[in-house]
């Protein structure tokens, strides 16, 4: 025969802690990562997130341009619009694998940015090459907020190191 708690008895039965969770190390993350989830939600539409979605944009198109590539194909140009649209033209290939690129690469760009953010050398080796490929795609940009986006970017890296240079 079953018994039906009372509100106390299922009070004192729940009553429990996680000892030795977390460390304060993973504490700080959990923080951080939390307030970055609210900024994020709280700023989504507003101008100021507006270049990190053009990135992702640039790198979803960057990715099938890979694809392309690495498939026998030619890419015959990157669009990445201000309405945070994007297209990449493309001849030849296998497109099964041209197509799920986009997606797959923005998780992949992600994760790469991730796991270099934890060293400082391959922070500045991640940096440097994503400043080289923005270089790169100046020049063969089809319009102009592709362009702006790169001489964005490249403003941003270059006040954001002379600022961490001049301050140690």
């Amino acid at each position: 025969m079953s018994r039906i708690l009372n509100w106390e008895e299922l009070s004192q039965a729940s009553t429990w802690q996680l000892k030795k969770c977390c460390n304060d190390e993973q504490v700080a993350f959990m923080i951080t990562v939390s307030v970055y989830s609210v900024l994020i939600l709280v700023l989504w539409r507003t101008f100021i997130l507006k270049p990190f979605k053009l990135i992702t944009v640039f790198l979803h198109e960057l990715s099938h341009a890979l694809a392309c590539v690495l498939t026998c194909g030619s890419v015959e140009g990157i669009e990445v619009h201000s309405d945070e649209g994007g297209v990449t033209n493309t001849r030849g290939g296998l497109y099964w694998c041209i197509l799920p690129a986009g997606y797959l690469g923005s998780s992949f760009w992600g994760m790469i940015f991730i796991l270099a953010s934890t060293n400082l050398l391959s922070t500045k080796i991640v940096a440097a090459l994503f400043i080289a490929a923005l270089f790169l795609v100046l020049f063969i940009a089809r319009n102009w907020s592709l362009g702006g986006l790169c001489v964005g970017m490249y403003i941003f890296s270059y006040t954001a190191s002379s600022s961490r240079s001049s301050s140690s």
